[in-house]
């Protein structure tokens, strides 16, 4: 199968009352350049949650906006793409449609999904809605994040193809094991056994297995509080 895609690339900005962001990103057209760091011209703030080899390209459905603005009425017209500061959109490819260490062949490039979206409180501030990111986690409509094994010259009219399966935890499994279900042990290492599945998640997945517990999200989720 073959994906039409839009892409879309950003800068870090300053955002009053809240802390910087790459999340405002623009339509790009025609060929570009894909590295390990992500696309040429594409930034992050804060590096330890966002960006790396293991998040250099954040996917999103296109399909989810129409979901999110029938939601929140109110606020329709800011859910369009590129709103989720996603740098990939397409039609056809959903969390249930992709698996961890799922590889896609884009252009002269092949890329990896390593872990579904942890949604941040920035989302929160971005739409004006105070728990937007804990709803986001809540419907399992996260988008996934890419690494590059094999960077390339790319081109925004060149659909994504998926060329490898390596195992058949999808994205909406894994979001699920994480943060939808109580601590099951059998579930985490079933997701540590998913080819491809990031280094952070992989952290976080053993450290449950081996403290007995899961982490608190509110930070992630809401800031300081």
């Amino acid at each position: 199968m073959h994906y039409p895609l839009q892409v879309y690339i950003g800068s870090i900005r300053d955002y009053p009352g809240s802390r910087p962001s790459a999340i405002a990103k623009r339509q790009v057209e025609g060929e570009l350049t894909l590295s390990e760091q992500g696309l040429e011209g594409d930034w992050q703030a804060e590096k330890s949650f966002h960006g790396g080899p293991d998040r250099a390209l954040c996917h999103y459905p296109r399909e989810h906006y129409e979901f999110w603005a029938r939601e929140y009425p109110q606020q329709a017209d800011l859910f369009s793409p590129p709103a989720f500061g996603e740098n990939l959109s397409t039609y056809g490819l959903m969390e249930q449609d992709v698996c961890i260490g799922d590889i896609f062949r884009w252009g002269a490039a092949l890329i990896q999904v390593t872990q579904p979206r942890s949604p941040c409180f920035k989302l929160n501030f971005h739409f004006g809605i105070a728990d937007f990111s804990e709803q986001l986690q809540n419907h399992s409509r996260c988008g996934w994040l890419y690494r590059v094994i094999a960077g390339g010259n790319v081109a925004t009219d060149t659909p994504l193809e998926l060329v490898s399966r390596t195992s058949d935890v999808t994205v909406a499994q894994a979001i699920a094991i994480a943060w939808h279900m109580p601590f099951d042990d059998e579930q985490y290492h079933r997701l540590l056994s998913a080819a491809g599945l990031s280094v952070s998640w992989t952290r976080t997945m053993q450290k449950r297995r081996l403290s007995g517990q899961i982490e608190d999200n509110t930070r992630r989720l809401y800031g300081r509080r």
